[in-house]
């Protein structure tokens, strides 16, 4: 499956086959969040909320991609994520995009 955030394939004649997206909602454990807490203060990087994101935007794309796959689709393009806070230390990471068969 190719992905793509370009709306075209160079050299390929596509054919829209439809929206597709996949999504999660993610959070770390209550441990960790207290010393990410603790770490707003020092400043730095929270590295167990990149880890979390990094998993959920794998995981989204992943269901992106199995929609898609259930069209019959060969790539995906306009690929898109986008991100919303749920509620407290819980974050919501979407991926979309246009599932096209070639011609």
């Amino acid at each position: 499956m190719i992905l793509t955030t370009t709306e075209n394939i160079n050299g390929k004649d596509l054919e829209m086959l439809g929206m597709v997206k996949g999504s999660t909602i993610q959070t770390v454990n209550a441990v960790r969040d207290i010393g990410a807490g603790l770490k707003t203060l020092v400043g730095g990087e929270l590295t167990k909320y990149n880890e979390m994101m990094n998993n959920a935007r794998a995981l989204a794309t992943k269901r992106m991609v199995e929609e898609a796959e259930g069209m019959e689709a060969d790539a995906i393009v306009a690929v898109r994520y986008s991100s919303a806070s749920i509620m407290q230390n819980a974050a919501e990471v979407m991926a979309y995009g246009t599932a096209v068969k070639f011609r």
